[in-house]
């Protein structure tokens, strides 16, 4: 049987991802790729500050500024 916790984690990655804006908040911890590092997938890890995808969704992530002032597109929301 799945415990609650897994359940809980599978929906949220299932249903609750950076492709739509809905999804994103400010203060919420997410990880981002930034322009630089989007041949490599490399990921940057930070808190949201600014939505800047005024769109209700993007295929690639919607668009945030971290607090860091980094800026990239929401790949994973983090628990």
């Amino acid at each position: 049987m799945i415990g609650l916790s897994r359940l809980l984690k599978w929906l949220i990655c299932n249903f609750m991802n950076g492709t739509d804006r809905s999804n994103i908040k400010e203060g919420l911890k997410v990880n981002i790729v930034l322009k630089q590092d989007q041949r490599s997938g490399k990921l940057t890890e930070g808190i949201v500050r600014d939505i800047l995808t005024k769109s209700p969704s993007h295929p690639h992530g919607i668009k945030v500024r971290l607090e860091s002032g980094d800026v990239g597109r929401v790949k994973e929301i983090i628990l």
